[in-house]
């Protein structure tokens, strides 16, 4: 068994105890920690269950399982936040999001792997296909933010079907880069494909899929308690809910997905870790805050795309520094380094700026 396995088995034990904590009233800062460490492992067994279930199903199916439930914890999270009216600290988890997958994840993939060996690439036509996505996605996050900065007297229900219409286009076109990639250009993807560990045996799918659907119930259930226990806790750590929402949500619940991106970077697949970390990002842009925006509507807790402003500089400057990085198919660790530098950077502005927008 590997340390992994052995690292999640250990975190699955904050299952029980988180549900303890919170209904036992151990209070919140307990209940916080607890089921965040809980969902770690969580979110792992789900990623490796969604991949058991796509071998079996198929590449197109399987294809299409993986880029649903890539960030399921994720998106559950963000749900479960959006129907308790904490729309500001999903915004926040968007930007995290997307900023820690280009900069945090990929940053630690190209130091580690670049620590052992000199220089790794990967497939440069795919990066740009994906530094295109992206800029598509700062495009529709920044066009609401700067009609509101433009005009103060806009109403907010304007705001809220511009954010519709581009919840559809951004959706619309996700869809499309799954046909592209699925579909019309598979070629481009074979060899992030290729590079993905040979199963020796059909996995059970039955096992995988009961397995699945658990673990779905219980990120679910303990995204429950994060967020109910989230607003005390972080003003019990000095946190602002702006900071909790962009550094801390995200990391615990893409860190299954961290760990994948960074070990198979070390084993020089850096087509695959780059996939992961740049797929994810444009996933979270071009379909999980769309989809939030469509399931504010529904739920009643209007949510726009009008963004902090510094969360938009953010993402912009995430976006920038990848795409530049990316851009000639190669990387090193001093690339890694610059990455890191630049979250690290952003993360200190984030831990330092003042209350905003109501944002505690």
């Amino acid at each position: 068994m590997s340390g992994k396995n052995i690292l999640f088995l250990v975190l699955l034990l904050f299952v029980p105890v988180s549900i303890a904590a919170h209904y036992l009233e151990w209070g919140e800062l307990t209940v916080f920690i607890t089921a965040g460490l809980a969902i770690l492992p969580l979110a792992g067994w789900m990623g490796t269950a969604t991949e058991e279930v796509a071998v079996v199903v198929g590449p197109t199916v399987g294809g299409l399982l993986n880029a649903t439930f890539g960030n399921a914890t994720e998106l559950i999270i963000a749900l479960v936040a959006l129907n308790a009216g904490l729309v500001n600290v999903v915004k926040a988890s968007i930007t995290g999001s997307i900023i820690g997958n280009l900069l945090l994840v990929m940053g630690l993939s190209m130091f580690l792997g670049g620590l052992r060996y000199k220089e790794q690439t990967f497939q440069p036509v795919v990066a740009r296909v994906n530094a295109s996505s992206m800029n598509l996605a700062v495009i529709a996050i920044l066009l609401p933010t700067a009609m509101k900065f433009s005009s103060q007297a806009i109403e907010e229900k304007t705001l809220q079907n511009l954010s519709l219409a581009v919840a559809v286009v951004l959706i619309i076109v996700y869809a499309l880069t799954l046909l592209f990639s699925m579909k019309t250009h598979t070629y481009l993807y074979d060899v992030g494909v290729a590079e993905e560990e040979t199963h020796l045996h059909k996995p059970n799918i039955w096992l995988w899929t009961g397995i699945l659907l658990i673990c779905t119930l219980l990120v679910a259930l303990e995204s429950e308690m994060l967020v109910d226990s989230l607003e005390v806790a972080t003003s019990q750590l000095g946190l602002t809910a702006l900071f909790t929402g962009v550094i801390l949500v995200p990391i615990i619940g893409n860190a299954a997905e961290h760990a994948t991106a960074v070990t198979v970077a070390m084993k020089d697949k850096m087509d695959l870790s780059v996939s992961v970390a740049v797929g994810s990002s444009m996933q979270i842009a071009l379909f999980v805050a769309p989809f939030l925006v469509l399931a504010g509507w529904v739920l009643g807790q209007p949510m726009d795309l009008n963004f902090n402003p510094f969360e938009l500089v953010a993402v912009v400057v995430a976006v920038l520094i990848a795409n530049s990085i990316s851009s000639d198919g190669k990387s090193n660790w001093l690339e890694g380094v610059l990455l890191l530098a630049a979250y690290a950077v952003l993360g200190f502005a984030f831990y330092f700026l003042p209350v905003v927008d109501g944002m505690v």
